[in-house]
């Protein structure tokens, strides 16, 4: 029997212009989040001089942090908060199951030994994202030739359930990229360590393309959101799907593949950033149901928001000292999901 989602499907968003109002109040509590984190700095900056230096051009140096640190920190976290939140509510919708997330396929463990190993040859940060980027596409790759017929079968027997067999596969992946992560670990010297363990725990601090989480994002959503109601059927289940025009093969296929790109992009500019994925489409269900042309932008926005916030309290709160962002997410994520737990029992 396919596992099926316990959260309620009833749409509490039952207009396109309640839709608009929602994403736009939403929109515009994100540009705040993201003003405030190009202002807030160390202790050794006012808001003040940062404001100006935003809205002044001049060559001093707080406009260099402005222009060329902080702001496109700040984009690249929303980029990679709105990737990962979309991809969690694509992976939750492909397997049938609430408690997925962007990682359940392995792709950032095979991001992660790209990475890694770029690292441990002494590469610099763009080979680094580019190794990032080969092992997530590797891993990619390995998914999708391993459940080719869970993806595009048709005819499927009775007790045959796709969605537990494309878990198993991304758990098994996971597994052994995670051993091969511990043995680059062992063997790594200890000048390269420290970035190491700052690159698997999240970091944004030496972003490579800032401007390529958030195009990544507009492109998705602009090829997702017209699936939408498509997505809404085969949530329910494939033989109600296709009795109703749905062809699940190729909207499953659809979800894998912009799935795994959103994922893919997310790791290999900051590393990994768990919960993310999980919590905003559980949080923004309770409040706005479960219709997904509603949901998959919402997340987007909400996810962008929440990373934002993270890299923020991640720079701010031991300074001079900059936490790993996916430290800070944990912390956030942890209780937030458990008490959303409790909350419905």
């Amino acid at each position: 029997m396919t596992t099926q989602s316990p959260i309620p499907r009833t749409p509490r968003v039952t207009s396109f212009g309640a839709a608009v109002r929602l994403w736009g109040l939403m929109g515009l509590l994100a540009v705040g989040v993201m003003l405030l984190a190009v202002l807030l700095g160390g202790t050794d900056t006012r808001m003040g001089d940062a404001w100006t230096a935003l809205i002044r051009p001049a060559p001093t140096p707080m406009h260099a942090i402005v222009w060329e640190l902080r702001l496109p920190r700040v984009v690249a976290a929303f980029g990679v908060g709105g990737l990962l939140a979309m991809s969690g509510c694509l992976m939750q919708v492909l397997v049938r199951n609430p408690l997925a997330d962007p990682y359940t396929l392995g792709l950032s463990g095979g991001a992660a030994v790209g990475a890694l190993g770029a690292m441990l040859a002494g590469a610099g940060t763009v080979t680094v994202a580019f190794g990032a980027a080969a092992g997530a596409l590797f891993a990619c790759v390995a998914v999708f030739v391993l459940a080719h017929r869970d993806l595009l079968s048709r005819q499927r027997a009775a007790h045959r359930d796709d969605a537990t067999d494309l878990i198993l596969i991304g758990v098994m992946l996971a597994a052994g990229f995670g051993a091969i992560v511990s043995m680059m670990l062992v063997l790594a010297p200890d000048r390269n360590l420290r970035g190491m363990l700052f690159w698997m725990m999240g970091d944004l601090s030496g972003v490579a393309w800032w401007a390529l989480p958030v195009g990544c994002l507009l492109a998705c959503l602009l090829a997702i959101v017209p699936l939408g109601r498509q997505l809404n059927l085969l949530a329910r289940g494939e033989e109600s799907a296709s009795a109703l025009g749905v062809r699940p093969p190729v909207v499953k296929s659809a979800i894998f593949a912009f799935a795994s790109l959103a994922t893919a992009v997310a790791v290999t500019t900051a590393g990994t950033v768990g919960f993310v994925g999980l919590v905003v489409p559980h949080a923004l269900r309770r409040l706005i149901g479960n219709d997904q042309r509603v949901l998959i932008p919402a997340s987007a926005i909400g996810g962008g928001i929440l990373v934002v916030v993270a890299d923020t309290i991640s720079r701010v709160v031991a300074d001079p000292i900059q936490l790993p962002v996916g430290a800070v997410m944990a912390v956030i994520g942890v209780p937030t999901f458990l008490f959303l737990l409790v909350h419905r029992r």
